[in-house]
Parts: structure tokens; C-alpha cells; sequence
């Protein structure tokens, strides 16, 4: 039985080239009030945003002094999903602490 050589000819392209946007990034910001706790918002970074305390610490009087803070930048989703629940412990605990996303 004689076997068939196939004739296909396949072309190996080189010159493609893709092109492809890594997933943004987005900062999340506490903003400072008149309400929250500074113990509050140093738990909240530690439990959350995995800070150490001393980080926490330094953060929170960052947004002491300056009004806001930068608690991490992560992508889209995490970034979120942060927010909503560091916004929903706090609320909780009848905090009106504020979060929102910027992006990087």
C-alpha cells in the first residue's frame, strides 16, 4: 500500500506582530473626616489593605494632615472591591469614611 505525500504548503508568518493593553491599574484613596476614628482607619488598613501597623500608622496621619491617602494601587476589580469593603465595615461601624479610585 503506498502511502500519499500531502502537497499542503503552509507560509510561517514572522512579521505579525500583537499588540495587546495590560490591564490598568487604579489607586485607591481614603479621604480624611471628621468622624472616623484614626484607630479605626489604622485597623482598616491592616485588616483590608495588609499594611503593617506601622505602615498604617504613617499612612493614617497622612491623610490626617493631607486630607487623603494612597492605601495601595491594584487593578480594576481588586481595587473595587476594596473600596466597597472597607465603605461597608465602616458604615458598619457608623463611620462615614470615604474610599475612591483613581487611576494609576
Amino acid at each position: 500500500m503506498e502511502e500519499k505525500m500531502s502537497n499542503a504548503h503552509t507560509d510561517v508568518i514572522d512579521d505579525i506582530e500583537i499588540k495587546f493593553d495590560l490591564p490598568k491599574k487604579y489607586k485607591v484613596l481614603i479621604h480624611n473626616d471628621d468622624f472616623t476614628p484614626m484607630e479605626f482607619v489604622e485597623a482598616l488598613l491592616i485588616e483590608i489593605f495588609a499594611k503593617t501597623p506601622d505602615q498604617a500608622v504613617q499612612l493614617t496621619l497622612d491623610v490626617h494632615h493631607n486630607g487623603k491617602g494612597l492605601a495601595g494601587i491594584y487593578y480594576y476589580e481588586i481595587a473595587d472591591q476594596k473600596v466597597q469593603e472597607s465603605m461597608t465595615v465602616a458604615r458598619a461601624h457608623g463611620y462615614p469614611l470615604k474610599l475612591d479610585l483613581e487611576q494609576a
